[in-house]
């Protein structure tokens, strides 16, 4: 690594401008004359978009493996799986001379109307920088660097470039920033990209507390802050704010604004050379790993096989699958063979090759007849002959499989979807099939939750295959056989309907703004609170075998926060296949001062077992398992109580429980001022000592001059006087009775906040 600052120092006030904004739409400028070469960046979260042409944004790419698209990566719940999938990114990028990929992509599943999703990983915050974590070590272990996206609420599309995120901030540090924290803090991605959207008011690309306070002093980032491409409004707010490049470029009008602000001192020249030195360092790694070379194509489908039979996840089965001495199989929908495996946008990747689903099956179906219906087309017109002859053909077969995929005009980058159904098309072809052929198989290709309602009842199983990869149809052949036994899980909850969707009064906003009015409560944390059923859970999935759970236990029933506790588990494959189950591990606080979700994912393994083979499965638990944020102390706090540590095989499905006490390490300053109430006195340490000596007191003294007896009966205004009593400020419950005390109630509320508070 070169001397970065000597570099700092010989530079011209001009060439640290150009610098900090990009030669191309895919490459930093250069500057020859102090041997700074040029670092050029593709698109890639589940495969390398790179661009022959480096003006060209939206041209074709060069070939490259499309793995499958991050719905899926997360259904796998499998961490050393996908930091395997990073390397193979990694060595296509050093192959086609791409330093840094653009993903991974970290944000909230919000709603499943994000057209988006499919580049998303989850509804959970700590499952999803656990995943994505995975995948950025596995693409930096071999010197390519990643761009954690999109930082931060960029939850849908509609107006992204200027739509105004209202996020208070217990909500924005507990569910939209921590998989960000996760992936900074553990994989220190080489470069973090800011979102279009505004933030409580301020553009994500200039936003000082998002990009300086919480990213680089808050979580210790030191390295590239750049703007997702035209995120930048104003070049100069936005070094202010802490991002260091802004990209496509060349913009001359935007380095000469840097220039002029630096000339004209409204822009410390300081604050550029920070965000120059930010850029030199990742110039300079990128540079340490030589270009060039070739990728095995060949191996890296296997893998992108393999990848997406872990993230398929078996919805229902009656027993059908898998499938096993059929005759005679009916292939229904397009996508059989014409299979839709990424989603559109700025991820579309040129595959090297494509596996047909169908010509897969055919290749698994050894002698049975397979037939094949086209089912519906391939834009939004209602055709029922397709539906006509796809139940003919169902009906004379043993079995029926459906394969339908979201069509791109419903859901793609750009634009959110209407709603989660299904084309109406889909719909009808569905049951008018299982109507005549109940032995029938649907397969779904599509990014987020789709609503079932209305035909689930009539078939016999459901495979969620995601937007799939190149590989998909070999993977979807692979389930339906057994090859490979099923074992995704969801990471995202399926709704019955849209209207129970917790974001759905408030999105996608009106007037410029969205308010995240649900506030902590997304996917399952919602459904929890509401004690609402779901289509299917957050983490549920089926098998071809079962697995059961026994012998939990907890290493200590009391401990200390920061030491945490480590929770086990003897799981066993009591079926008579060979398959995988993921064990979860979600942390209920029994009470709390502020409202917390009723159980929040804090821990998960996926265990590999032989039939009737028992292991033991451990997941450590930290500080952060237990903690919440807590705006008032403007930070992360435990407080001592008990816990339960639920142990499920879904979010709805807890298989075990177990329990511990937490003592906190924290000494909180008090926040007792003069309007907090008598509860607040009491529950605080330091108040409660001052105040419980004249409590009993001003208790008797209250209910005898409101006309109660001793607190457990109405009294003579037909309330109780002690709940009444608990929620008032004391200054004003002291006030009801000033006449009996030797001084102002106020006066003594400011002695008593002065005892507690010091001079």
């Amino acid at each position: 690594m070169p001397d970065i600052d000597r570099i700092v120092e010989q530079m011209t006030l001009e060439e640290k401008a150009a610098l900090c904004t990009g030669a191309s739409a895919w490459t930093t400028t250069p500057v020859e004359r102090l041997g700074v070469p040029e670092l050029l960046v593709s698109d890639g979260p589940h495969g390398v978009r790179r661009v022959p042409d480096i003006h060209a944004v939206a041209a074709q790419s060069l070939p490259a493996t499309c793995f499958p698209t991050a719905s899926l990566l997360a259904s796998t719940w499998d961490a050393e799986l996908l930091q395997a999938m990073g390397e193979a990114l990694a060595t296509e990028a050093v192959a086609l001379g791409a330093n840094v990929l653009l993903g991974p992509g970290v944000n909230m599943k919000r709603t499943p109307l994000c057209g988006r999703n499919f580049e998303y990983f989850s509804e959970d915050p700590y499952h999803a920088g656990e995943l994505a974590s995975a995948l950025v070590e596995g693409i930096q272990s071999k010197g390519v660097g990643t761009s954690l996206k999109h930082f931060a609420a960029n939850n849908q599309e509609s107006e992204r470039f200027s739509i105004d995120a209202v996020v208070d901030e217990r909500t924005l540090r507990e569910i939209y920033l921590p998989a960000f924290e996760r992936v900074v803090k553990r994989a220190k991605p080489w470069t973090v990209m800011c979102a279009y959207n505004k933030l409580n008011g301020t553009y994500c690309s200039e936003h000082y507390t998002l990009l300086t306070e919480i990213l680089r002093e808050e979580w210790g980032y030191e390295g590239l802050v750049v703007s997702d491409w035209g995120a930048v409004h104003d070049r100069v707010a936005a070094l202010q704010g802490g991002l260091d490049l802004e990209m496509p470029g060349p913009k001359p009008h935007r380095t000469a604004a840097v220039v002029e602000a630096v000339r004209a001192g409204t822009l410390d020249e300081a604050v550029l050379d920070k965000a120059v030195r930010h850029i030199l360092q990742i110039v300079f790694r990128g540079a340490e790993t030589r270009a060039g070379g070739t990728f095995d194509a060949a191996a890296h489908h296997v893998l992108a096989r393999k990848v997406a039979a872990e993230g398929m996840v078996l919805l229902k089965n009656d027993g059908i699958l898998p499938l096993r001495s059929v005759d005679h199989i009916a292939v229904i929908g397009r996508s059989a063979k014409a299979p839709h495996y990424q989603g559109g946008g700025s991820s579309h990747i040129n595959p090297t090759q494509v596996d047909s689903p169908f010509e897969s099956l055919m290749a698994l179906a050894g002698d049975a007849e397979v037939t094949y219906s086209e089912g519906y087309p391939a834009d939004d017109s209602f055709q029922q002959s397709l539906i006509d002859g796809a139940a003919a053909a169902a009906q004379v077969a043993d079995v029926a499989l459906l394969y339908i995929a979201l069509p791109s005009y419903k859901e793609s980058e750009g634009y959110d979807r209407a709603d989660i159904d299904l084309t109406a098309q889909q719909i009808a072809l569905i049951r008018a099939v299982s109507a005549v052929q109940p032995r029938c198989v649907v397969i779904l290709n599509n990014g987020s939750a789709v609503a079932m309602s209305e035909w689930i009842d009539g078939v016999a199983a459901v495979l969620e295959a995601w937007m799939m990869g190149q590989a998909g149809g070999g993977a979807i052949a692979d389930v339906l056989f057994g090859a490979v036994n099923p074992s995704g899980k969801l990471a995202e909850s399926f709704p019955l309907k849209l209207a129970d969707t917790p974001a759905h009064i408030n999105f996608p906003g009106d007037d410029g703004q969205v308010r995240y009015g649900e506030g902590l409560f997304i996917g399952y944390r919602y459904y929890d609170a509401r004690q609402m059923p779901v289509l299917f859970p957050f983490g549920y999935g089926l098998s071809y075998t079962t697995f059961a759970y026994s012998n939990a236990t907890v290493s200590a029933a009391t401990f200390r926060d920061v030491d945490g506790v480590t929770v086990s588990v003897d799981v066993t494959n009591t079926g008579s296949v060979a398959g995988k189950e993921v064990v979860q591990l979600y942390v209920h606080d029994r009470k709390s001062k502020l409202v917390r979700p009723f159980k929040e994912l804090k821990g998960f393994a996926k265990v590999d077992l032989e039939p009737g083979e028992t292991k033991r499965v451990d997941i450590a638990l930290d500080f952060r398992a237990f903690a919440y944020y807590h705006p008032g102390y403007a930070q992360w706090i435990t407080e001592d109580g008990d816990f339960d540590l639920l142990i499920g095989a879904s979010s709805a499905d807890i298989r075990a429980t177990v329990s511990a006490t937490l003592q906190t390490t924290l000494d909180l300053p008090s926040r007792l001022d003069k309007e907090s109430t008598v509860q607040d006195w009491m529950d605080d340490p330091r108040g409660r000592a001052v105040f419980e000596p004249t409590f009993q007191l001003m208790m008797a003294q209250m209910a005898q001059a409101f006309g109660g007896g001793d607190g457990n009966d109405d009294g003579a205004i037909g309330m109780d006087m002690t709940g009444f009593i608990m929620q008032m400020p004391l200054a004003s419950i002291l006030g009801f009775q000033e006449a009996l005390l030797p001084m102002p109630a106020d006066v003594i509320v400011e002695g008593l906040l002065h005892q507690v508070h010091g001079a």
